[in-house]
């Protein structure tokens, strides 16, 4: 079923009133009246602590989706279920994270949202929404239609200065990333905050850049934490790319996680190809070095 703009405009309204409940419900959820939980296929920390909040916005975005599913012949893909692969046998597909930045959450920290998309088979983001509970700010876009924030149009302002960065934890310990910093520098670190609020944080603190090196373990983030933003950015007039340049593969068929490829997001494309050079060629020297040795 191919959607049109009225019926993505349609989608788009639906996504912002399950992000915006979702949402309600987390600024109402006291962090420590949770009992905190650990994920068995979880790779680091941020990624392995999930508690009943994460399930509960989960059930009830899902609920607000369930009847689209049927309308418009919809597959789904949400953190805290099962993938289905449905969304290998559908046109479009919904791609949730009920909250994002589970961990800052739990510590009292920002850096958590809720975060909703529409994607295509071919891993196409058509829709992107965000709501940072925690302000009540929310991002949205659709493919071709332009971002927004707060109703009102939005573009990544283009500015001078220190470049920004925004990262996570476990790339904050990554071997490469205190060289990557040297190279770029002068920079400004951002704290270690979940990865849609990271880009939400970019796109506005421009100039901006998060990225990831691939790796040949599973992790590196999933297809929920940046289908969203992969949407607004591409909008706002910024850019994401996997780390080679290529577009994010946002429907992997081999799994749901995105260390195959790694990822740079810019705030405008002059910094993405100044990062992605500094970024790659670090990654090109450790990986050559390892074949020598």
């Amino acid at each position: 079923m191919t959607l049109t703009q009225d019926d993505l405009h349609a989608l788009c309204s639906l996504a912002v009133i399950a992000a915006s409940k979702a949402a309600c419900l987390i600024s109402e959820t006291a962090p420590e009246s949770l009992s905190v939980e650990r994920k068995d296929a979880a790779v680091s920390l941020a990624s392995e602590v999930v508690s009943q909040l994460d399930r509960d916005a989960q059930v009830l975005i899902l609920e607000l989706l369930q009847e689209s599913l049927t309308q418009y012949d919809l597959g789904m893909l949400a953190e805290e279920s099962e993938d289905s692969q449905d969304r290998f046998d559908k046109d479009y597909f919904w791609c949730i994270d009920p909250l994002d930045g589970t961990l800052p959450f739990l510590e009292g920290n920002p850096g958590y949202a809720v975060s909703i998309a529409l994607i295509s088979r071919e891993g196409v983001p058509v829709i992107g929404v965000v709501e940072d509970p925690l302000t009540g700010k929310r991002y949205q876009a659709i493919r071709d239609a332009g971002a927004q924030v707060n109703e009102q149009t939005f573009k990544v302002e283009s500015e001078r200065g220190v470049l920004n960065v925004f990262t996570d934890r476990s790339m904050e310990k990554h071997p490469l990333f205190s060289a990557c910093m040297k190279a770029l520098g002068p920079v400004h670190i951002h704290p270690p905050a979940g990865a849609v609020m990271n880009v939400c944080n970019l796109l506005q603190q421009a100039p901006a850049c998060y990225f990831k090196f691939p790796k040949p373990e599973k992790g590196g983030g999933s297809l929920w934490d940046y289908a969203a933003t992969a949407c607004i950015t591409r909008e706002a007039g910024a850019v994401v790319t996997d780390l080679e340049g290529s577009p994010l593969d946002l429907n992997r068929k081999d799994s749901t996680f995105m260390n195959h490829r790694g990822f740079l997001y810019a705030s405008n494309p002059e910094l993405h190809v100044h990062v992605g050079k500094i970024v790659r060629s670090q990654w090109d020297g450790c990986r050559k070095g390892k074949l020598e040795s």
